[in-house]
């Protein structure tokens, strides 16, 4: 069986990839190495974490000899790095912690790669997973493509756009094969609930505040998180070494478009009275730095490898919704923290 390790497996969208390529390929083994951070949660894969083809590792890829020792001790075949510190607040709370995960992290795992795998890289594939925030900002038109200037204005993306460039330094200094793709806002099932779409959900049911920055005019691109993981499923494959993907829905919302449209949809499957949820949205002061919009050209990925996004957003809104209000005791667990025992329990206590 190839040894696949996939790191930051128990994140929100990382779990998504560690569950598809499990499912998907019983003859890949998966191994999924994560810190568990507050956002790496172990009951995200519980549906999986039985399976054969299936080994999680906790660790951290700022540890550069435990990554070395994992890299000498399993013949890894391709590597899915998807570990990051990724939310922009904590990032200007504490830049120094994305420069360690996010920059040093990744030049851990690029080192012991290319050790590991020498002079033999036709074998082996790095797929480095980045972010549309290295490009920086958009004015009213106009859209990033794979060629666009970086330009990040957070510590969270100046860290991000650091580590694409060791990735491709990596391939024209030593030849190894790397592929990267910047993504758009992701929004789907596990989101871990400080970020917008999940917090909202939260406090919605729980008739909390919804805080929007600003006068919520900020325009994001939002992908529903499966599509994302059946692109990097199809771009870890198919795509030339040395490529750079853009993954995005070309679906453009406001945040305050996006949260009318989240508080009616939460209306009707609480069997509230309509506009009762948007009487909770409250503008608060605008994030230092915040980007005005993204917005992300996809047509290369969807030209060549035949991606296309899955569902529009108001029906991956509702469904992800639907899971929310249905997976109320995940709801819960994450935001008591008790989530956090979960690893203990499923893995030490064994």
């Amino acid at each position: 069986m190839e040894k696949i390790l996939i790191t930051g497996g128990a994140g929100f969208i990382g779990s998504h990839v560690v569950r598809l390529f499990v499912t998907k390929y019983p003859n890949y083994h998966i191994f999924n190495l994560d810190k568990l951070t507050y956002a790496g949660n172990l009951a995200n894969l519980k549906d999986i974490q039985d399976k054969s083809n299936y080994t999680f590792v906790k660790g951290d890829i700022v540890d550069a000899a435990f990554i070395s020792d994992l890299f000498a001790k399993h013949d890894f075949v391709k590597v899915i790095h998807l570990a990051a510190e990724s939310h922009v607040d904590r990032s200007i709370s504490n830049p120094l912690e994305f420069v360690m995960t996010n920059v040093i992290g990744t030049v851990n795992l690029l080192n012991a790669a290319k050790t590991a795998w020498k002079n033999h890289y036709a074998r082996h594939r790095f797929y480095h997973v980045s972010t549309d925030e290295v490009y920086g900002t958009l004015g009213e038109t106009g859209m990033f493509t794979e060629t666009t200037a970086y330009d990040p204005h957070s510590p969270y993306s100046a860290s991000k756009a650091s580590s694409d460039h060791f990735v491709r330094a990596y391939h024209d200094t030593f030849g190894l094969d790397v592929v990267i793709s910047n993504c758009s806002n992701n929004y789907g099932s596990y989101h871990f609930p400080e970020k917008l779409i999940p917090l909202s959900i939260y406090n919605i049911k729980n008739n909390k505040s919804i805080p929007v920055y600003g006068k919520g005019e900020n325009i994001r691109d939002w992908l529903f998180v499966e599509d994302h993981a059946r692109a990097i499923d199809l771009i870890l494959h198919q795509a030339k070494s040395g490529t750079t993907y853009n993954i995005g829905g070309h679906n453009e919302w406001t945040n305050i478009d996006l949260i009318r449209l989240l508080c009616n949809i939460m209306d009707k499957k609480l069997k509230r009275e309509t506009g009762a949820s948007a009487k909770l949205i409250t503008f608060v002061k605008d994030r230092a730095g915040h980007d005005l919009r993204y917005a992300i050209d996809s047509s290369k990925l969807q030209k060549e490898l035949g991606w296309t996004p899955s569902l529009q957003f108001e029906e991956g809104l509702e469904r992800t919704v639907d899971w929310y209000l249905t997976n109320e005791e995940w709801l819960n667990n994450v935001t008591s923290g008790t989530y956090k025992t979960y690893y203990e329990e499923q893995y030490v206590k064994r």
